[in-house]
């Protein structure tokens, strides 16, 4: 392990915290969009919000031979995403608005799964998983130096 692994961890869930961010944002952006994609009907279709999905960070077979070759704990890999996938747990909205171009013949608007209240609490938590990294890295840094003042 070498001295900087702490800091390689930590950059890695700023990484991954930074796209989920990204993620949210786009989420919140879209909340009222009723044309994101065409359907294979030509029909538009309304924005679906999409999820972030997180994974440990080395998974190939040198990372879990060297695991197992230590004769102590494991250390940790770090975290990087997997995928941005589309949440289909919730259907779209449904709003009665005849005016809109997108209503169907029962004056029914679909409007996007996207829950601004839901976005914001998963941004403040992105928003602190991130502080909470950069708290690391700072720490890691701090160490460090002060090690390096030892030899003066």
């Amino acid at each position: 392990m070498s001295i900087f692994h702490s800091m390689n961890i930590s950059a890695s869930a700023l990484t991954a915290q930074r796209l989920r961010m990204d993620t949210i944002s786009s989420n919140i952006a879209n909340a009222e969009t009723t044309r994101a994609e065409l359907d294979d009907d030509g029909n538009w279709k309304p924005y679906r919000r999409k999820q972030v999905v997180f994974e440990p960070g080395e998974n190939d077979f040198g990372t879990f031979l060297k695991q197992a070759k230590a004769s102590s704990a494991t250390s940790g890999q770090g975290v990087r995403v997997s995928e941005i996938r589309e949440d289909n747990s919730e259907p779209f909205k449904l709003e009665y608005n005849p005016n809109h171009p997108d209503a169907n013949e029962d004056g029914y608007v679909q409007l996007p799964n996207v829950d601004p209240l839901r976005e914001m609490v998963d941004l403040m938590s992105a928003t602190r998983s991130y502080e909470a990294n950069i708290t690391s890295v700072n720490a890691s840094k701090t160490m460090l130096m002060k090690a390096l003042e030892i030899g003066k």
